[in-house]
């Protein structure tokens, strides 16, 4: 008769620990680069022909066509209350679906989509300039500056 082997091995959770992390399609302004969670982005476009929208909000640039679709195109410059840029042609639109509706938010430029552990954002900083303080929910430090993580939802609401 055989004698029993205890198992010996270390459990699977133990050895693959997994990383919490969240994907951020980022982007910038003026110098400041800032992420999105890319669960809210739906298309990135370059230069698009805006209809302007009579009485709109000044941070309101118009409306575009997607494919069918009226989306509001929100000026990000304007919304967090910076200097508007010359318009040379060159601003891109992130498509983002928040609630089921769709919304362009105008930015100078779109990065690439970095996958950052959770463990690795920190709480903004108090001397981060109140423009980004109010939109911030965390910071990324990159090797030659700060990813400012937004929530989408509040650069929507403000």
């Amino acid at each position: 008769m055989s004698t029993p082997v205890a198992n010996t091995a270390m459990p699977v959770a133990s050895i693959y620990h997994a990383v919490d992390s969240q994907m951020y399609v980022t982007m910038g302004i003026e110098k400041q680069l800032f992420g999105i969670n890319v669960k809210y982005v739906r298309d990135v476009l370059r230069q698009q022909k805006v209809t302007a929208i009579p009485l709109a909000p000044k941070d309101v640039s118009g409306s575009l066509n997607l494919r069918g679709r009226i989306v509001t195109v929100i000026d990000v410059r304007s919304r967090l209350g910076l200097p508007p840029r010359e318009d040379d042609g060159k601003s891109m639109f992130v498509v983002v679906e928040v609630k089921n509706e769709l919304y362009s938010l105008k930015v100078d430029m779109v990065g690439e989509v970095l996958t950052v552990a959770d463990a690795e954002v920190e709480k903004p900083p108090a001397h981060l300039a109140s423009t980004w303080r109010d939109v911030a929910t965390g910071i990324h430090k990159l090797p030659s500056e700060l990813l400012v993580i937004v929530n989408v939802q509040t650069i929507l609401a403000l």
